[in-house]
């Protein structure tokens, strides 16, 4: 990994979108049967917005710019090429729904051999 990719990681975590905020704050702790996440992890020459590296998870939360994105495409690919599992969150929805969110993500976790 890069340091440049590091370093930009650690840039986004410390400028966080709203709706990542919202999330992280969802995530972080443990909350979900113990799994680990953490945030602005760089896979190759990605970024993924969080990353639970035990059940190869990554949940990004995405605004309108990513609906039929063909970087997106792209990137998905590379990451499930890398046995990555991908979930994708509405920001709308994580602002509005946490709690729909949060289900989402368990049964995520929980639906996927480990």
């Amino acid at each position: 990994m890069s340091g440049l990719m590091r370093g930009r990681a650690r840039s986004m975590r410390h400028e966080p979108t709203e709706a990542e905020q919202r999330l992280w704050s969802l995530l972080r702790s443990r909350r979900f049967s113990g799994f680990k996440f953490r945030r602005q992890f760089p896979i190759g020459n990605y970024i993924a917005d969080f990353i639970c590296l035990d059940a190869r998870l990554i949940i990004e939360a995405d605004g309108g710019q990513h609906a039929e994105s063909p970087h997106d495409l792209t990137r998905d690919t590379y990451l499930r090429a890398q046995n990555f599992h991908l979930l994708r969150l509405w920001n709308n929805d994580i602002l509005a729904r946490p709690d729909d969110v949060s289900e989402t993500i368990w049964a995520t976790l929980h639906e996927k051999p480990q």
